[in-house]
Order: C-alpha cells, then structure tokens, then sequence
C-alpha cells in the first residue's frame, strides 16, 4: 500500500478513482503549520527565524495521515505544484518525520499525469520552500508591526498588510484623480452626406481644417464651423482599402481568467478563482461522479504542451475545418517581467467534455467558467480573423478653407478564431459594412450637419477586472493573491463597490493618508514591485534572510516614530440628509462588521439606527424600487422596496420589465458602451438590445 497526500479533499477524491487499489489518498486540508496566531513567531535576534507550530484545528489529521502511514510502502507528497504546495509539503514531512520525503507534481488532475508524476518522484526544493518563507515572514513582520499602529492611531479593527496597502493606494490616487477631475467641453460635428447615383447615406466625422487636426471645444466654435460649411463643395479626398488580421488571445493565466470572468461573466474576481480553484481540484459531474476539468490555475505562464497543442490542433479541424486550423502551432509570450513558467497556462484537461456536453451537469456558473476557459484555449489554437478596411477621407471646400472628414471601418471577412471566442474589442465594426463604393474624385450631395455637445470623462474607478490588471502591471503581489486582496480591502471595509466600481471609503482613504505619512515605502507601488522581485531571486538560490535584514531595521524604526509622533486621527462622520425621526438630527454614517448603516450622532442619548437603503433599478412586476439587501449568511439579493405588498426578488439585477416571451425574470448585462436584457431563464434566453434612448 502506499500514501499520497494532497491538500484538497476534492481532489483526493479524484485521484483515488484514478489510482484505484494499492493506493490510499488522503488530504491535509492546506496547511498543517504557520506562525502561531496570538504572538510574532519570528526570532528577530536569530536571523529572522520563523517559529512554526501545528495548526489547532489540523490535529485530528495529523493522526490521521500518522496512522494511514503504518503499513505503507511509501508516502508520496502531491501538494499543489508551487511554492505555497512545496512548503506544505515541507511542513507534512517534517511533522510525520519522513526520512526520505518523496515529492511529486503535476499540472493536471487526469490519470495519465497523476501516473506519469508518480514514476518521477523528486526531492523537496529548498530554494521554493525558502521564496515562501520569505514571503511569510516578511508579511507577518509588515501586518504585525503596522496593524497596532493603525488600531492606536485611528481605530480598532484595522490591518495594514504589505501588498494590501500599495493596491489601496491604487485605488485612493484613482479616487483622488476622479474628484479632482474638471471636464473640457467638445464638440463632435458629422456631415451626413449622399452618394449621387444611388443616394446611399455616408456619416463623416470633422477631423481636420487645412490639413491640420480640428477641435472644436464651444456651441460658437460648433456653429462657426456650421456657417462656413454652407454651400461647400464635397468631394472624395482619399480611398484606402486594406485588409487587417486579428491574432487569437493567449490561452488563460491566473490574472486574465480573473480579468475575463470579471468583465465577460459579471463574477467577482474572488469568486472567479474559487470557481476555478473547484473546476481544477474536481467537482460532481452527474453520471461520473467527481472530476477535474482543467489544469492547474495559479499561472502566469502562456505556455501549452505539445500534447495538448496537438489534440487541439486536430479538434479544430474536426469540429471548424482546415481553414481555421493553422499549419504550425500558435505559441505565445508575456511581456511581464519574473513570468513563473512551472506551469501550462490554464485549459481544460480533455476537450471531449464540452461545455455543451456538460451544460445540465454541473453548475451554472462552473459552466459558465469552464466555458470561457474551453473557449478561450481552443481559440488560442485557431487561425487569425481577416478584415476587410476601408478609411475615406472627404474634402468640404468653402470660401475660407478646407475641412476635411473621416469615415471607415471594416468588415469581418473570415471568422478565424472568433468562431470560438470572440471580444467585444475586436468585434466588427458596422460601419464600414454600410458604406457605398467611393473612388477618389467623385462628388458628393450633401444632406445636413448634426452637432454633439460632449464632455472629456474622468477616469474610471477600478472594477476587479483593472485592478487585477493594474496590479499585475505594477508588479503589485502575485497573480495567486489578487484575488485575495480585492476580499480583504473590501472586508476591512476600505473599499465598497458602486455597481462594479471599486470606491475607497472614508476610513480607507484616512489608512492611506496615514500610511502615506509614516510608511512610505508600504504603500509605494515601485517598492512593492522591487520586493516582490528580490522575493522572487530566492527560489534560485538567493539568500532570503539577508533580503528580511536588508528591510527591517529602517522599517521597524518608522514604527516607533509613528507611535510616539502621531497623535490619534480624528475620523469625520459622513453626514447624511437623512433626519432622525427621533431628535431631529441629520443621522451620519457608521460601519461595523456586517456592514454600513446610518446611525444618530447623539449617541448614546439617541439610539437611532437605519438601514442604507441602496436602489439600483424598478420592480418589473410592480414599478417600485428595487433594492439591494443582503440574507442572514451575508448572500447579495434584489428585492422589490415594497415587500411585503410585492414579494418579487432576484439574485442578479433585474431588468425594468419581464421577458415578452415567457414573462421570466430579465438580468441586466453591459460589454462596454452596450446594454442588454437577457432572461435568466435557460429554455428562453431571449436579448434584448438596448439603443441609447431606452428599449
């Protein structure tokens, strides 16, 4: 008999119906050992040496896994393949006192690789084990020594961990950047003219005067322009035609799945890898009972197997044709710096199970996860998009000068890998499509001006999408702890979400503002990156207590002045225009750890508390207000303001009115500038798309 311990009772059960007999698989659960929780447990007089003990609640397994060991042959340590899975795996065979720890790894859940991995057995890395010791210590020694200061200085509750305070800053500079945002006023100015022979309408944009590029940035400018166009003459300037290629996204790494299943699914990024860490280790499949879906998903790597290019390779051409399976394979790069190439990107394990296949077998938003994960990867594989262009330019003559404007656009000419994964970024643009053939020199009939009042846009608020964007460009953590972080700045209540948006909270932004002051180099995007690189060196060979030396000290100085120097901030109220309908005073903001209420400032006189009534759209049965509310487990939900007259409720948010063809519940889903209500019901399913006045 021989043992093999991973970390995920999902998983255990997956690979004990591939190994069958002669092997027992057992899980650990995570870790078994950490830093003990009440005190620091680093030996700061012994070069940083970390004080592990067994976690509380992982005894029980410890017996467990000690008494599953009699009798065995040998034990086999199959943690997740990274440098948190090597240190588990360090800590199991420390504290079950192997003498000779086997460590296996593999990428995928499938029975070909948990075999394969078992005939090349290796030792425990040092080098990856010491990376996340590095990394442990060094946050520990951050969130424990700034977190008091932040609980003395402003209030209880708070923490300040390394990564988590540079991403908030992000966040806090954008906010700062919204507020301090003064718009310019522009005009856009279209001339909707006629081809003579056939009368097909052209919409050309102002685009420049004399040669040179044209802003119009006033109403008098606008009808300036207007008055000199009277009588112009419209000529064909230029023809451009062309024809552009669209290359496939790379498959899946950790950081653009949450991105993609953010933007494309509406599914917070949090959420996105709990999914996806379920698809990996192995979920309930109806009629097969628990099985992994697709590889491993904490990567940052672009690369594919040659295995696995291949089977691609020859589904496409099965299932779309030749013409959409290119002659050699597709391989991709990143651009970003310490890319992590341990591991393939992420993509389904077998492409005989489809997405389709498994529709009405598995969950609705696991196959709506593993959707975007089959199609993103058999897409990578295809063939490029190919466009038709076309750019015109138009001169209007006139008495005073020469005003020149644009149309084009292109066409979608073969679908290449659209086929299976499209974006709106690169979907056609109609346009071109709707223009007549022009050829240089041929006049036009002019049919009217049409004159837009526009304003500049500040910049966007970050969703979870372009924070885990930003994060990965700024070298902010790991593409494992996005997610992690976006959690945890929302549970500290730092931040709160507007729709998608992600918004800094007053507390939030008082946590900067006092981090910015006394820790500097925490809430530095640049420091941050610069450490998470030299973190990074470990793992080939660097020597990581110098690293911790290297930044405590100076650290650790900035903490006794930001205890003896600050006095304790003074957190304003968020008033509201709310009246207490018990004293008559305006009732302000207030937290706690289920959340934001309003509450009277003449507390403890006046005990006064109400709710923050949040309306995000209209019942589609009644007309009242729907509103944002919350179950006792924490859950989000819609429901009508005037329950209990009117029961209606929706887990999403609902469109204004019920679908036309089966009276279901409507969902409410953007891409873009584009607005849609699709029935949430699967036999239905029907769209309707939003134009810009409504319905």
């Amino acid at each position: 008999m021989k043992l093999v311990i991973v970390e995920s009772p999902s998983k255990s059960k997956t690979i004990q119906k591939y190994l069958g007999d002669g092997y027992k698989v057992l899980a650990s659960g995570g870790h078994i050992c950490d830093l003990p929780e009440k005190s620091l447990g680093i030996d700061l007089q012994n070069n940083y040496k970390p004080e592990y003990e067994v976690n509380k609640d992982k005894k029980d397994t410890i017996k467990k896994l000690k008494a599953a060991m009699k009798g065995t042959d040998e034990v086999y340590l199959a943690t997740d393949p990274d440098r948190e899975g090597e240190a588990i795996s360090w800590h199991l065979a420390n504290v079950l006192e192997l003498e000779n720890p086997k460590r296996i790894e593999f990428n995928e859940i499938s029975s070909k690789a948990v075999n394969a991995a078992l005939q090349k057995p290796r030792q425990l890395n040092l080098d990856l084990i010491n990376s996340q010791q590095a990394r442990r210590v060094l946050d520990r020694l951050v969130g424990y020594k700034i977190s008091p200061v932040l609980n003395k200085k402003i209030k209880s509750g708070l923490s300040g961990g390394r990564v988590q305070s540079a991403a908030l800053k992000m966040i806090v500079d954008r906010e700062r950047e919204v507020t301090a945002f003064v718009p310019e006023e522009y005009w856009n100015i279209f001339a909707m003219l006629l081809k003579k022979a056939k009368g097909a309408g052209i919409k050309a944009a102002l685009n420049d005067y004399n040669g040179k590029k044209i802003k119009v940035t006033s109403e008098v400018e606008a009808k300036a322009v207007e008055k000199n166009l009277k009588g112009a003459e419209w000529i064909v300037d230029s023809v451009k035609r062309g024809v552009s290629k669209s290359r496939p996204f790379a498959p899946f790494t950790t950081s653009t799945l949450q991105q993609d299943g953010s933007q494309r699914l509406g599914i917070s990024a949090p959420e996105v890898m709990k999914l996806a860490q379920q698809l990996y280790e192995g979920i309930n499949i109806e009629g097969e009972g628990q099985t992994a879906l697709v590889t491993y998903i904490r990567t940052d790597s672009v690369r594919v197997s040659s295995d696995a290019q291949k089977e691609a390779l020859d589904f496409i051409k099965s299932v779309y044709g030749e013409e959409y399976t290119p002659k050699k394979p597709n391989f991709y790069s990143t651009k970003a710096s310490g890319v992590q190439d341990a591991h393939e990107a992420i993509r389904p394990i077998a492409l005989d199970k489809t997405p389709e296949l498994l529709k009405a077998k598995i969950g609705r938003n696991h196959y709506r996860l593993y959707k975007l994960i089959y199609d993103r990867f058999i897409a990578s594989q295809m063939t490029d998009a190919v466009y038709n262009t076309l750019n015109v330019h138009i001169n209007a003559g006139t008495d005073s000068g020469v005003y020149g404007f644009k149309v084009g656009g292109k066409t979608l000419v073969f679908r290449g890998y659209t086929a299976a994964y499209d974006n709106s970024v690169e979907d056609e643009e109609e346009a071109g499509s709707r223009l007549p053939d022009l050829t240089e020199g041929e006049k036009l009939d002019f049919k009217e001006l049409k004159s837009e009042q526009k304003f500049t846009k500040p910049p966007s608020r970050f969703t979870d999408a372009t924070l885990v964007k930003a994060m990965e460009e700024n070298g902010i953590g790991r593409p494992s702890t996005y997610a992690s972080v976006i959690s945890v700045l929302a549970k500290r209540e730092y931040t709160v979400k507007e729709q998608k948006n992600i918004k800094p909270t007053p507390l939030g932004e008082t946590v900067v503002e006092f981090m910015e002051k006394n820790f500097a180099d925490i809430v530095d995007s640049k420091f941050t990156a610069g450490m998470e690189t030299k973190l990074d060196t470990i793992q080939n060979g660097e020597e990581w207590q110098k690293i911790i030396a290297d930044f405590y000290p100076p650290f650790e100085k900035n903490v006794k002045m930001a205890y003896s120097l600050e006095k304790k901030v003074k957190m304003e109220d968020e008033v509201t225009d709310v009246v207490c309908d018990k004293c008559g005073a305006l009732m302000v903001i207030r937290s706690s750890r289920y959340g934001r209420f309003m509450a009277c400032p003449n507390y403890p006189k006046c005990k006064n508390i109400k709710n923050i009534v949040e309306t995000v759209g209209k019942c589609p049965r009644c007309g009242g207000d729907i509103v944002k509310k919350r179950t006792r487990a924490g859950k989000t939900f819609y429901g009508c303001g005037k329950y209990p007259e009117c029961d209606f409720m929706s887990w999403e948010v609902p469109a204004p009115h019920l679908c036309p063809k089966c009276n279901g519940v409507m969902r409410i889903t953007q891409k873009g500038d584009n607005k849609s209500y699709v029935c949430i019901n699967k036999t239905c399913g029907h769209t309707i798309i939003l134009t810009n006045d409504g319905d």
